[in-house]
């Protein structure tokens, strides 16, 4: 996984800069516990469509990596309406679990 990092960097480094390339970057470094390099790639990646469900998903992974709840509901939130607009049942399944989950350990105190 370093080397794919290292390889996505390089193109970035070079000039290439889309929406592909930044959530590949912040899903690989959410992949490897690097949540503050996850977070700015995946909001990159946002800026060039904020409607792309699946990188809501990856950024509140890496917001909750770093303890950021708020960040995380943020985050899943945009996600799910982004999900529904486009039909993504699957996104859409998979971030109402996550939401749900957040929702049980505030209930609980955690």
């Amino acid at each position: 996984m370093e080397g794919m990092i290292e390889r996505l960097e390089a193109m970035l480094a070079k000039g290439t800069d889309n929406m592909l390339l930044r959530f590949s970057l912040g899903k690989a470094y959410a992949e490897q516990d690097c949540f503050q390099e996850a977070c700015e790639h995946l909001r990159a990646a946002l800026v060039f469509d904020p409607a792309y469900s699946v990188a809501w998903k990856w950024l509140g992974k890496a917001c909750l990596g770093l303890g950021d709840k708020d960040g995380a509901r943020e985050a899943w939130n945009s996600g799910l309406q982004a999900a529904q607009a486009r039909g993504d049942k699957q996104v859409e399944k998979e971030l109402q679990v996550f939401i749900k989950r957040l929702d049980k350990q505030a209930a609980a105190g955690a």
